[in-house]
C-alpha cells in the first residue's frame, strides 16, 4: 500500500511518500479559463501548480489564477479535488492506485469539523482509499527530528502563507492552541500597497513575494538589495526600482509582532508546570516564513524563550507527518480518522 502525507497549504502543496521522502512541492493554484455560452458558464483548467503560478499577472483576460485553499480553508472544493488529483498523478498515484493509498492530511490547529468533511469529500473525488488527519503542531515538531514526550510539553509556532498555528502539545494531545489568519501573504499584500503609496510603483503578487523572500530580513543593519519591475501608478509607464531590507523591515515587523502577541496570550494561559517545560525545551519554529534571515533570533529576543529552527522549516510539517506514517505508535496517538 502507498502511504502519503499531504500538506495542502494556502500557497504550496507538499507531498511526502513513505519510503521516498518529499516527492512534490508545488504552488496550490490553477489557471482556469472561463467563458459564457448563452447563459451557461464554462470552465477549463489551463495549468496546474507552478505552471499556473507562473501565469499570475500575465494571463489572458478570461483566464483566472485560482487558489482553492485560502487561509487554511478549502474555498473551491471541486477545483481543490481537480488540483489534488493532478498532483497525485505527478507522483505516480493514478486513480487506480489511489484506492490502495493511505493519506494523512495536515490540518490547522483548532479547525472546524466542516473542514475535515471537505477533505474527506475531495479525497473521495480523487479515489483515495483511506483518509486520516493530524494537526500542524504535532507534524511540525516531528519534522524537527525530535520525540514528542508524554510528560514534557512542547511549544510550536508555525507561520505559513495564509495561517499561523500556535500550540502547546504533548504526546497525550493538544494542551492549548489556536490558529490565526496571519502569515506571509499579509506581508506580500502590504509590500504591494506600500510601494504603490510611497514610491508610485505598482507590482504584482509574485514580485512582492520575491522581495519578501530575497531581501526581507529582521537582522540588524541588514542591507540586501534587489530590483523590482512594475509600472508607475500615476502614468502606467513600465518602471524599475531598487528595494532593500531596511525598506521592508517595518512592514515585516508589523505582522510578526502581531503574531507574537497571540503567542504571548497562549503562553500566559498555560499552567506553570507547562510553562517551565517550554522554557527548558524552547519554541519549535516551522513554516515557510521562518526562512527569513533574522526572524528566529527576533522571536527569541522578543519572547525571551529559546527557539529551535529546522534546516528546512517550510517542509517540517509534511516531513513530520511522514514520520507518523513510519511509526504505528505515533500514528495511533496523533492521527485521527
Amino acid at each position: 500500500m502507498t502511504r502519503l502525507a499531504i500538506d495542502f497549504g494556502s500557497s504550496e502543496t507538499k507531498i511526502y511518500m513513505s519510503g521516498c521522502g518529499v516527492v512534490l512541492k508545488e504552488a496550490t493554484c490553477m489557471a482556469v479559463e472561463e467563458w459564457l455560452e448563452g447563459e451557461v458558464t464554462h470552465l477549463k483548467v489551463k495549468a496546474y501548480g507552478d505552471k499556473a503560478r507562473a501565469l499570475s499577472g500575465r494571463a489572458a483576460v478570461n483566464t483566472h489564477i485560482i487558489n482553492p485553499v485560502f487561509e487554511g480553508d478549502i474555498v473551491h472544493e471541486n477545483l481543490a479535488a481537480c488540483l489534488l488529483e493532478n498532483f497525485l498523478e505527478k507522483v505516480e498515484v493514478t486513480r487506480r492506485k489511489a484506492k490502495h493509498t493511505e493519506v494523512i492530511f495536515i490540518l490547522p490547529c483548532g479547525c472546524e469539523p466542516e473542514l475535515k468533511k471537505k477533505y474527506v469529500k475531495i479525497a473521495e473525488e480523487c479515489g483515495i482509499g483511506s483518509v486520516y488527519f493530524t494537526i500542524t503542531p504535532f507534524a511540525a515538531v516531528l519534522g524537527h527530528n525530535v520525540t514528542i514526550s508524554e510528560s514534557t510539553p512542547m511549544f510550536v509556532l508555525d507561520i505559513g502563507y495564509g495561517i499561523t498555528n500556535i500550540a502547546a502539545i504533548s504526546q497525550d494531545g493538544l494542551i492549548s492552541g489556536i490558529n490565526v489568519n496571519l502569515g506571509g501573504g499579509n506581508i506580500d499584500v502590504h509590500i504591494i500597497d506600500d510601494l504603490a503609496v510611497h514610491r508610485n510603483m505598482k507590482i504584482g503578487a509574485l514580485t512582492a513575494e520575491r522581495l519578501k523572500n530575497t531581501v526581507g530580513s529582521l537582522l540588524p543593519d541588514d542591507n540586501k538589495m534587489t530590483v523590482a519591475d512594475g509600472r508607475e501608478v500615476s502614468g502606467g509607464t513600465p518602471a524599475s526600482l531598487s528595494v532593500n531590507s531596511s525598506q521592508l523591515y517595518d512592514i515585516i515587523v508589523t505582522y510578526i509582532d502581531k503574531i507574537l502577541e497571540y503567542v504571548s496570550l497562549v503562553m500566559a494561559k498555560l499552567p506553570a508546570e507547562v510553562s517551565s517545560g517550554i522554557m527548558r525545551g524552547g519554541i519549535y519554529l516551522s513554516g515557510g516564513v521562518m526562512k527569513m534571515d533574522g526572524l528566529a533570533e527576533y522571536i527569541e529576543s522578543k519572547l525571551k524563550v529559546p527557539v529551535n529552527l529546522p534546516e528546512e522549516p517550510q517542509l517540517a510539517a509534511v516531513i513530520g507527518a511522514g514520520v507518523m506514517l513510519s511509526s504505528d505508535k505515533l500514528f495511533e496517538k496523533l492521527a485521527t480518522d
